[in-house]
């Protein structure tokens, strides 16, 4: 009897385990969003100049930099991937 309770403690133990790892997972990977920083890390990796706007949308962030020459630029960095794209 005593060795059905223990196995059964055991189960419920590992059964408790595997849902609170698979919580923590979901929660990482709702973390791997790029934040406002590093959107603008990544616009200046691409193309040198001086900040001047970040704006947020659902999908990406886009980064406005004044380049020396006088140009501004549009950047739109995803939220997700990190991939920078000319606007």
């Amino acid at each position: 009897m005593r060795v059905l309770l223990t196995l059964g403690l055991i189960a419920c133990i590992s059964v408790s385990g595997a849902v609170h790892a698979s919580s923590t997972v979901t929660k990482a990977v709702k973390k791997t969003e790029i934040s406002k920083k590093k959107a603008v890390i990544l616009a200046k990796e691409e193309t040198d100049g001086k900040t001047l706007k970040i704006t947020e949308e659902a999908k990406f962030y886009t980064v406005r930099i004044l380049k020396s020459d006088g140009h501004v630029v549009d950047l739109h960095i995803n939220k997700k991937t990190g991939e920078v794209k000319k606007d």
